[in-house]
């Protein structure tokens, strides 16, 4: 079966793992915020005023930290290989988009081991120029992406 030049071979979205979804960080919003407006009230009501004040205060750092993890939750790579092209287009969490090609024939899938860790860091280089992939994935999503990447590489540069 002959492949056509443009047709992909191989396409992948990569995101930043979130372990709490939408509805459990309402939740967590929820009960953080009760616990500390019930302590809140009972310090204040006690005459330890500046007790509510860090209770308040406590609950505002919570989201405000959680809203900054969300935000660099958006960032996310689309990766994308032909017979002629290899495209690595990274978003930012603001939406800023950067793309690198690479022409696949001379691109290198190159990964830093750690015996402990398995792979650390995982990049592309070729013609002069590198980037990195998927920095933001969790070890057991580096290496599954490793392996069908290095095999989509693979596909598209052996001679028919």
């Amino acid at each position: 079966m002959e492949m056509s030049e443009d047709q992909t071979v191989f396409a992948a979205e990569l995101t930043p793992y979130r372990s709490l979804g939408r509805k459990g960080f309402h939740v967590l919003l929820a009960l953080s915020g009760a616990v500390c407006l019930l302590y809140g009230i009972f310090f204040i009501a006690t005459g330890a005023w500046p007790v509510g004040f860090f209770f308040g205060l406590d609950f505002l750092l919570l989201y405000i930290a959680f809203r900054v993890s969300y935000r660099s939750g958006r960032a996310r790579e689309e990766v994308t290989v032909s017979r002629t092209r290899l495209s690595i287009r990274k978003f930012s969490p603001a939406g800023r988009m950067v793309e690198h090609r690479f022409n696949p024939f001379w691109a290198r899938f190159r990964v830093n081991w750690h015996d402990e860790f398995g792979i650390t860091a995982m990049y592309v280089t070729g013609e002069g120029r590198f980037t990195d992939i998927g920095s933001f994935l969790n070890p057991d999503d580096r290496e599954s992406f490793a392996k069908a990447f290095r095999s989509a590489l693979a596909t598209v540069t052996q001679r028919l």
